[in-house]
């Protein structure tokens, strides 16, 4: 029998499940189609796939909004059925580590809890883990040590923007801006600009091929519904209207960075100062986003390779080194 431990990131935009029999990690878009409000058809990236393509009678949505759980019992559905698919019939349980944002009210962390606890899912132990303390492991940092690190994870709907010290949280900051919001700023300017309704899709594969387009010199070709005439449409966006947008976008990023350095002890401070700020998260790898950073503090930015899943990987490193376990903690209500 396999003994299974499961490292759980639920994001707004994706789900990230690392296991350690296989030592992979399944990453898939967090959504869920129900049809007649109760019957499951799709979730993962099989419910994204029917995102906004769908008729009346299915409800296409993310279980988690602004990063803490909205729906639990499509939640609970979703996460149960991603870990049968890993383990298969000859599944005894497991324990499970569950990354949570550091800037939630109580309720919101117990929330997490509950879900694992009532999914249906053979936890045997419940840990949780401060989501930017998996980020720092992820990103290969000792976060145990007293140097003062910056880490900024950019997510789906929020960025969390932390300093770590000794294994613990110094400061925290949860914003609700992210990759979803990029994406509508680049729907409201396609708008203005040129009377054309994209939709989130659209707006998303916009932001993703910037950098490529911008290397190639060329305009973003998008489909859409123009405002005039209500008839589908081509049109061609040049990259430097979206890029204009999207730094505006950032600016909130940005000035709430320089906040939280503004009350960064100055021990750890210099620390800042020497090693830079992390940048990770989903929409990390927004075009000239750690540029706009570098401009705004003047501190250099280390941007992660995997920075979709570097909470992920945490999670990993603190399942796989016993040296590592003490940052993970209970709820006090462990399974019997």
């Amino acid at each position: 029998m396999n003994n299974f431990s499961f490292g759980i990131d639920l994001g707004t935009g994706n789900i990230k499940i690392y296991n350690n029999v296989d030592d992979t990690i399944l990453s898939e878009k967090n959504m869920v189609a129900v049809m007649k409000r109760s019957n499951i058809i799709a979730y993962g990236d099989a419910a994204f796939e029917m995102f906004e393509k769908s008729p009346a009678n299915i409800r296409v949505s993310h279980p988690l909004n602004n990063g803490v759980i909205a729906d639990i019992n499509n939640m609970q559905a979703v996460l149960k059925n991603f870990i049968t698919e890993i383990t298969g019939p000859r599944y005894g349980g497991a324990d499970f580590y569950v990354a949570v944002p550091t800037d939630i009210t109580e309720v919101e962390k117990r929330a997490f809890f509950d879900l694992i606890k009532d999914a249906n899912v053979k936890a045997k132990k419940i840990l949780i883990v401060e989501k930017s303390i998996a980020d720092g492991l992820g990103l290969d940092i000792d976060v145990k040590n007293s140097q003062g690190i910056l880490i900024v994870d950019v997510g789906y709907e929020t960025t969390e923007i932390s300093v770590l010290s000794l294994g613990g949280i110094v400061l925290s900051k949860l914003l609700k801006t992210g990759g979803r919001k990029f994406d509508e700023t680049i729907r409201t300017v396609i708008r203005r600009e040129f009377g054309l309704l994209i939709g989130e899709k659209t707006a998303e594969m916009v932001k993703v091929s910037l950098t490529e387009l911008e290397e190639d010199e060329e305009d973003s070709i998008v489909y859409g519904r123009d405002i005039v005439t209500g008839l589908p449409v081509e049109r061609a966006i040049p990259t430097d209207l979206i890029d204009v947008a999207l730094r505006e976008a950032s600016t909130t990023i940005v000035d709430n960075i320089k906040v939280i350095l503004e009350r960064t002890p100055p021990e750890l401070g210099a620390d800042i100062y020497r090693h830079g700020i992390y940048l990770t998260g989903g929409s990390a790898q927004l075009a000239h986003l750690d540029e706009h950073i570098v401009k705004g503090t003047n501190l250099k930015v280390n941007k992660a390779l995997d920075s979709q899943d570097s909470v992920a990987l945490g999670l990993a490193r603190i399942i796989t080194d016993s040296n590592y376990r003490s940052v993970a903690y209970s709820l006090g209500e462990e399974e019997k």
